[in-house]
């Protein structure tokens, strides 16, 4: 008896789909429908929320009572309390005359709010209120005022992470939770995609007057495999697409890679998914991307920090157009070792070498055998040649190596060069 009545609703409401997720969640709605039990129904976007309000009020004692949808997060802030509420002559600006809210004309039937996870607090306080004692005030007034509201609610948020950041009120989620309803995503139910994909092609032809598209069992594969971040209404853009643009009638899985959104994975992900390491969530795109690029500077500075050791903190070794290695990585046994490189002033008729070092310092690493090499010695010789070609300007010289005037005075000091 069950399974027959779930089959009429399908049929009633136009709701396509064999998976036992979908069947559950209708199933649900048909046992709190009698009840006056608020219900709070989640699930990603575009997974088909709207149809089960309309379930729970047709098969409750209020179906010839009123029944209004409205989207919260499609409502100004300053004036949500003034659409659920209503408001008294001269309350505020622009308050001409005085308006009767959702509570007061829905009385006696349902309310769905869509996207309640998108209310301000102080409204989240005020519809706690009418959960719990049925009253309500107008903005503006001092008279409460009674309603009798079946409300129903529903969100693709994730209401833990949102009450964890004090976006929602506990109370309010636990009033409204009732009796939870959760719609599975499209990806979860592969057998209801080809389902969905043949009615929306025969609604297509037959609005637009055309043959219907067809699949072959490739494509039918392609179709239930791909991961639908946009459930049932990206499925549906997608069919209507191919229906109109596509001559073919018969759709290969070729066809339908035209249409499915490539290299879904670098897809931006969902502020409300993303977690740093520490645990925290981020409320937005922008505080992913100030993150990012905070993390990058960061970066930057710890390889500015370890390019400035790599090139002061000890002298250099130079012999013509050798490379100049940081004595404090120069292994004392025979051990090839793979290191940045920087080159100096070329030998005469090497001009080349000179633009490259103009172009950019570091070359690419090369593979080193420092076995032979006396780091004191090679010292000694670098820094008595650089203090000569200077005349004993010990700045110049330090320049020359490459390091800095006090490093270069320590050298000086540690070798008796003076």
């Amino acid at each position: 008896m069950a399974k027959q009545n779930i089959q009429q609703v399908k049929q009633r409401f136009g709701i396509i789909g064999v998976s036992p997720e979908l069947d559950r969640a209708i199933d649900v709605a048909l046992q709190v429908a009698p009840t006056d039990l608020s219900v709070l129904i989640t699930g990603e976007s575009g997974v088909g929320k709207e149809n089960f309000p309309q379930i729970i009020h047709q098969y409750s004692r209020r179906k010839h009572g009123p029944y209004f949808a409205i989207n919260c997060g499609s409502i100004p802030e300053g004036t949500i309390d003034s659409e659920l509420f209503g408001h008294e002559k001269g309350s505020f600006t622009g308050a001409t005359a005085t308006r009767k809210g959702y509570f007061e004309v829905a009385n006696g039937g349902t309310l769905f709010l869509d996207e309640v996870g998108e209310l301000p607090l102080p409204t989240q306080a005020r519809l706690l209120r009418v959960l719990e004692t049925g009253e309500f005030i107008k903005v503006g007034s001092s008279q409460v005022e009674k309603s009798d509201v079946r409300v129903v609610a529903a969100t693709n948020l994730n209401m833990a992470a949102a009450i964890e950041k004090g976006k929602f009120r506990e109370d309010l989620f636990y009033r409204l939770n009732s009796v939870p309803i959760r719609i599975s995503p499209l990806r979860d139910r592969k057998d209801d995609v080809t389902l969905l994909f043949r009615k929306f092609a025969s609604d297509c032809a037959e609005k637009y007057m055309m043959p219907p598209i067809t699949l072959t069992d490739e494509a039918r594969e392609l179709l239930r495999n791909f991961r639908w971040p946009g459930n049932v209404r990206q499925l549906k853009n997608i069919t209507e697409q191919i229906s109109v643009i596509e001559h073919e009638r018969v759709i290969t899985p070729q066809i339908l890679e035209k249409y499915l959104p490539r290299a879904e994975s670098a897809l931006p992900v969902l502020a409300s998914n993303l977690r740093e390491s520490d645990g925290k969530s981020f409320s937005s795109e922008r505080e992913i991307l100030y993150q990012v690029l905070f993390d990058m500077k960061k970066d930057i500075n710890d390889l500015k920090s370890v390019v400035k050791n790599i090139l002061e903190d000890g002298a250099a070794l130079r012999n013509d157009d050798k490379p100049v290695l940081h004595p404090s990585v120069i292994p004392q046994d025979k051990t090839t070792v793979t290191l940045p490189l920087k080159y100096e002033d070329p030998l005469p008729g090497r001009a080349h070498i000179a633009e490259m070092n103009d172009r950019d310092e570091f070359q690419e690493a090369t593979e080193v055998d420092m076995g032979n090499l006396s780091l004191e010695d090679a010292e000694k010789e670098m820094i008595t040649l650089a203090l000569e070609k200077h005349n004993g300007k010990r700045k110049l010289a330090a320049a020359e190596l490459g390091i800095s005037e006090r490093t270069l005075y320590r050298k000086i000091k540690e070798y008796n060069l003076e």
